[in-house]
This record gives structure tokens, sequence and C-alpha cells, in this order.
């Protein structure tokens, strides 16, 4: 009785934990189907079926440029902070030499200072180097947070990996960057799903430095484009249009998510190889 009364508890806790999360983005998609007075109207279920504001949102050439913005610079993003934390990893795991720990420890806690903290130092470096109002803005700040995360989770990862496999490639004449690419890369997929998907998400979403680092509606990414959306005369329903805006790019990550959920899991969890 006791047990059963423990696993009621249990689920009841973790259905308000879903609900409490879900709950937003479930509104957003009710709303977004609303125009006009109705969008003032509070509703819990589907009242309405009204694409205008997608179709609007869509048409919309500044938005759809925000987009592919936002592809272009988490997905460059992703691909910078792989290489150089798989790379970074395998030198943290495998290599030793004096500090290593240390060094460690000095990559995480780069991620314990918080954007803000930082921005005015990296304005100054970003209008140094002559990248202001670029995309190479936002993918260098976002690669330098992105960095002691990844660079963590793979170190972890990678040095759970058996050092038999390892020293067979060796024996087998494979250099260093072979056992990264064609020994290491393949038992790894989980935890680069893992880390390259929470950054793609982190960079995508990143708000601060992508509006302080940009200055012209061309080079927007989509969460400052969403958030100028609300006193834009563009649309007849503005909120509604907002809504719209949100749910779309919200639907790509959580896509995202399901498809891979079985690797996630895997990179969080697992720490070796499984026979």
């Amino acid at each position: 009785m006791k047990k059963h009364l423990q696993n009621v508890g249990f689920w009841c806790v973790v259905a308000l934990i879903v609900i409490v999360s879900v709950f937003p983005f479930y509104y957003a998609v009710i709303t977004s189907f609303k125009t006009g007075t109705s969008l003032f109207e509070v509703d819990y279920f589907i009242t309405s079926f009204d694409l205008a504001n997608y179709a609007q949102v869509m048409e919309n050439k500044k938005f759809l440029r925000s987009i592919f913005n936002s592809v272009l610079i988490a997905g460059a993003t992703v691909g910078f902070a792989m290489f150089l934390a798989v790379t970074a990893s395998y030198a943290l795991a495998r290599v030793h030499f004096r500090g290593r720990s240390l060094l460690l420890m000095s990559i995480l806690a780069v991620s314990m200072f918080p954007q803000i903290a930082v921005l005015a130092g990296l304005f100054e470096l970003i209008r140094f180097l002559g990248i202001y109002n670029t995309p190479w803005a936002m993918i260098l700040s976002y690669t330098i947070f992105t960095l002691p995360f990844t660079v963590w989770v793979l170190t972890t990862f990678m040095r759970d990996l058996p050092i038999e496999i390892e020293e067979a490639a060796i024996i087998d004449g494979a250099t260093p960057w072979n056992i990264i690419t064609q020994v290491f890369l393949p038992l790894m997929w989980p935890a680069l799903v893992t880390t390259g998907l929470l950054a793609f998400i982190g960079a995508w979403n990143e708000f601060l430095f992508a509006l302080t680092f940009t200055a012209s509606e061309e080079q927007r990414t989509v969460p400052v484009a969403i958030a100028l959306l609300s006193g834009s005369t563009e649309f007849e329903t503005p909120w509604g249009a907002l809504m719209a805006a949100s749910v779309i790019v919200t639907v790509p990550l959580i896509i995202l998510v399901l498809i891979f959920q079985q690797k996630i899991v895997s990179g969080l969890t697992a720490g070796g190889v499984k026979g």
C-alpha cells in the first residue's frame, strides 16, 4: 500500500512538471489560430482554426531571412564547437601533461560567467575584429559559450572508452588524427548528438548577443525578429503573428529532440562501450 501511494505521488509530481513545462507552448499554439478580438479571450481549447497568422508570418521576407540567419549561425556554431571540442577532449582525456585537471576546471569555470558580465568586453573584441553586424559575431560568441559544456561532456565520455581500443590502433600505425576520426568518433555518436543538439538549441534561442551584435534587419536572428514583432505594424494582429512565429521556430526543435531522443539519453547516461 505504501509503495503504491509512493508511485501515485511520483507520477502526480511528474504530471505537474509536464503540465507546467508544456502549457506555455500549448497556449501559444491555441492563440496562434486566433485573430481580431478573439486574441484577448482566454480559452484552454482550440475554438477556431484560422491559419491567417501563419500565412502572414511566412509571407514576411524579413522573418524568413531571420530563420535562414539562425540556421546558418546555429549550424556553424555546432560545426566549430564540435571540431574544437572533439580535439580538445582527446587531449584532455588521453594525453597526459602537467596541469591537465586545472585546464579542464578552467574550461568549465568559463561557463559560470553570465552573458551580461562579458558583454562589454566581447563587444569590444568583435568591433576590433571588424565582424560587428555579421554572422561571424554571433558564431564567435556562441562558440565561446558552447565550448565549456561540449568539452566537458566529450572529455568525460572519451575518458571512459577502453584504452585497449586506442592501443590497438597505435600498434596498427594510426596517428592521433586517425584515432580521433576513425576509432573514437563512431563510438561517440550518442555524446556527439547530445552535445551538438544542445549547442544548436542554445545558439538558436540566444537573444542577448544577437540583439547586441546586430544593427540591421538583414542580420537579425529569429529570437530578435520575434521580439520585434510585438511592435510591428506590418501585421494586422501582431500578437497573433508573434504566437505563430514562436510556434514555427519551436516545432523544428521539438522534432529534432524526438528524432534523436534515444541518442540523447544514451549520451547523457552512457559512459563507455557496450559489449
